[in-house]
């Protein structure tokens, strides 16, 4: 049993003492590598404030809103909705008009009717006289930045001699749809990604809120493009929101002037008739008079009761009318947002060092394969 205890006790040593040699190892490896470390960082960093000082800034405009429908229908509806839920019944619509869900707002976002009215915002860029819009900004003015030129003939060349194979600027991408088929050219599709790269839309289904983001190379025109967003996306829910009670409004003023209008021909008919008849007393002359008179109460009493309903539906539009409770306004942003220098010159400064560790150990291995295989 002693002897047993004093293997395990000796293995125990020497076990450590392996550790031992093991990390002093490690540590001298690293030691004789030390130029190597520092070169491959010195060399990272350089590349790091290379890419730092060359990237291309951005400044990000934000607004938050929240959408506040107004609820439509009659108090009786409002309240059995109420009692309906408590028991996990939906009823629907019944309680008042169908609304999009700000669960749907992305979707409005990434139509094309949408990119493509949102691609028409007029900007204030600095050094040019007037404004562009956002086609024109990045199809006409705006440059690609050093770092910009050489991605594009480095990593994106493959894209590039593609596209110069294609040579189709003019040719066209179809969309359907139920109503229309919408086209958009290359160049519409090239500016949809770059839109989609820069506007953001996220929507808080806890808290109930929306907000609207847009990074771009000038500050000020980052902000209009919010502005914009924010009144197509605004316009587009309310649209959407108030279509029935619209249509339902352009219907009874037709049907109202239509009224109208038979309601001053019969009441001009019945005075007429009177005024040639004043000293006639015969039965058929009251007879007429009758008559004329039935025609009138009857279109006029139509006319009267659509008088009143077209100031109803007018207050129904208004009631169904979405309101929009902004929390955050647009504003121009003053500090720019990328890039972060020296978080870049951090980040690739570490990784020149874990390359350098990583050679170095691997050179370090290698040259013991090649020994071993010389050896034998």
């Amino acid at each position: 049993m002693t002897n047993i205890k004093n293997t395990n006790q000796t293995d125990i040593v020497r076990s450590e003492h392996d550790d031992e040699i093991d990390l002093i190892q490690l540590a001298k490896t690293l030691w004789n590598g030390r130029r190597t470390i520092i070169k491959t960082t010195i060399i990272f960093m350089a590349i790091g404030l290379f890419v730092a000082i060359f990237s291309e800034k951005e400044y990000t405009a934000s607004c938050t809103m929240v959408p506040q429908s107004a609820e439509g229908g009659s108090k009786l509806g409002g309240n059995l909705g109420g009692l309906a839920a408590m028991a996990g019944i939906n009823l629907g619509g019944m309680g008042g008009g169908s609304s999009i869900p700000p669960t749907l707002y992305p979707k409005i976002v990434n139509s094309i009717p949408f990119q493509k009215e949102l691609m028409k915002t007029p900007l204030d860029i600095e050094n040019q006289i007037g404004q562009v819009t956002f086609s024109e900004y990045y199809l006409d003015v705006k440059k690609p930045s050093l770092l910009g030129y050489i991605k594009n003939y480095t990593i994106g060349l493959p894209r590039l001699i593609l596209n110069g194979i294609r040579g189709c600027s003019n040719e066209t991408v179809t969309k359907s749809s139920r109503e229309s088929v919408l086209s958009i050219s290359q160049d519409e599709k090239k500016l949809i990604e770059i839109l989609l790269s820069q506007l953001s839309l996220e929507v808080n289904d806890k808290d109930g809120y929306v907000s609207i983001t847009v990074s771009m190379p000038e500050a000020k025109a980052a902000a209009q493009m919010v502005k914009r967003a924010q009144t197509l996306l605004q316009d587009a829910i309310i649209d959407f929101k108030t279509q029935k009670a619209m249509d339902q409004l352009t219907f009874v003023e037709e049907r109202y002037v239509e009224k109208e209008k038979e309601a001053k021909n019969a009441q001009q008919r019945l005075a007429n008739f009177r005024d040639r008849n004043k000293n006639v007393s015969t039965a058929k002359a009251q007879s007429e008079q009758e008559r004329l008179t039935a025609e009138y109460n009857l279109v006029y009493g139509v006319y009267s009761e659509l008088a009143k309903k077209l100031e109803a539906q007018k207050i129904q539009v208004k009631e169904n009318m979405p309101v929009f409770m902004v929390l955050q306004p647009v504003s121009v942003p003053l500090e720019r947002t990328k890039p972060k220098r020296a978080m870049i010159l951090i980040l690739w400064s570490f990784l020149g060092g874990i390359v350098g560790v990583v050679l170095v150990f691997g050179l370090n291995i290698w040259l013991k394969l090649k020994g071993q295989f010389k050896g034998e």
